[in-house]
């Protein structure tokens, strides 16, 4: 038995190796067949190399929508914290806290996606000094751009923001006024604005401007998502508009003398016009109708995105919840958080 073992093995390794005799330069001159035509079919360069093809298209694709990406961050809104003068009702500490969470950012899409977290909040002077309903503000915006050039950009943004107080007591007292202590606030609201933009590079400096004009429309007008006794006393109907003029500045590093930009001023101003009739309130009304602010930041070499800030404007209808009905000029001093200043250049 063990004989006939040994001879129907040695009869599979000879059948082995006279397969591999037939296969084995088959394989090497297919192979070979391959590399040749493949190396025919490529056309040699300018200067008579050869070289693999890239598709020089879709890299400037992902170069410009990596540029857009960095356009979009310097537009978001900063945190800011400090004080407020000449309020109606005195503070002794004021803070907008804006969070940006970039759940959507890549090379390959002409399209930004940011989920926005705000909270507004002042800390009343009265007695036990009361945070009286801050100002509950989440949402997220798309950002789209409509042309190729991140020099001169040219996008739009949509977005949509709750506002909320997050109390739910009676939003009016028992005798019509507005309940300011414990009275519910709620509307929805969505944002369409068109934004343009030019960069400009003057030796040790990068200067960005920004410019916006948007409209915004409360979901109260068709019925949906807000106190209903805001009806015909809030403005659901606002035109927005701003104007952001950055500069960046160039330090040398002293160590390897590689020079860097970092972040220094910046001059912003942003208006809102209530558009819809509210109150009996005529359209010149702008005592009633104009929201206006101007800030300016400056931001030291040591500090790492955080920016000293002075500001101030005017409130037609302020912006905390149920505060809408005051009101005021005012002033501000403190610091912000979270700028994106300008694009960041490697030299």
């Amino acid at each position: 038995m063990s004989i006939l073992v040994l001879k129907r093995e040695l009869n599979i390794m000879r059948i082995a190796k006279q397969i591999t005799r037939i296969i084995l330069p088959c394989f090497v001159y297919l192979l070979c067949s391959n590399s040749i035509s493949a190396a025919i079919s490529v056309k040699p360069d300018a200067d008579g190399s050869y070289s693999k093809k890239v598709d020089t298209s879709k890299i400037k694709t992902y170069r410009i929508n990596k540029a857009f990406d960095q356009v979009y961050i310097q537009n978001q809104r900063p945190a800011t914290f400090g004080q407020e003068f000449f309020d109606p009702n005195k503070t002794l500490l004021v803070s907008d806290l804006a969070v940006n969470f970039v759940l959507l950012s890549s090379p390959k899409l002409p399209i930004f996606f940011v989920a926005n977290s705000r909270i507004n909040i002042r800390l009343f002077a009265a007695y036990g000094s009361p945070v009286r309903s801050p100002s509950y503000m989440p949402g997220g915006t798309f950002y789209f751009r409509t042309n190729n050039d991140s020099y001169n950009p040219h996008f739009f943004s949509l977005s949509y923001t709750h506002h909320s107080n997050g109390i739910e007591g009676p939003t009016l007292n028992p005798n019509g006024t507005f309940n300011t202590d414990s009275g519910k606030f709620t509307t929805n609201f969505y944002t369409l604005t068109y934004h343009t933009g030019k960069q400009t590079d003057k030796g040790n400096l990068i200067i960005n401007r920004y410019d916006a004009i948007g409209l915004e429309l409360h979901s109260a007008l068709i019925g949906l998502g807000y106190a209903h006794a805001l009806k015909g006393r809030y403005g659901f109907i606002r035109v927005n508009g701003s104007w952001i003029y950055n500069i960046a500045k160039a330090t040398n590093d002293p160590i390897d003398g590689h020079k860097y930009f970092t972040n220094w001023q910046r001059l912003q101003f942003d208006l809102t016009y209530i558009a819809d009739k509210y109150d009996d309130y005529n359209a010149i009304d702008l005592k009633k109708r104009l929201n206006v602010s101007l800030k300016y930041y400056y931001q030291l070499p040591f500090m790492q995105n955080v920016a000293f800030l002075v500001g101030g404007g005017y409130r037609g209808q302020d912006n905390l919840n149920i505060f809408f009905n005051d009101s005021y000029p005012y002033m501000m001093a403190g610091v912000a958080a979270g700028l994106s200043f300008g694009l960041h250049k490697d030299q």
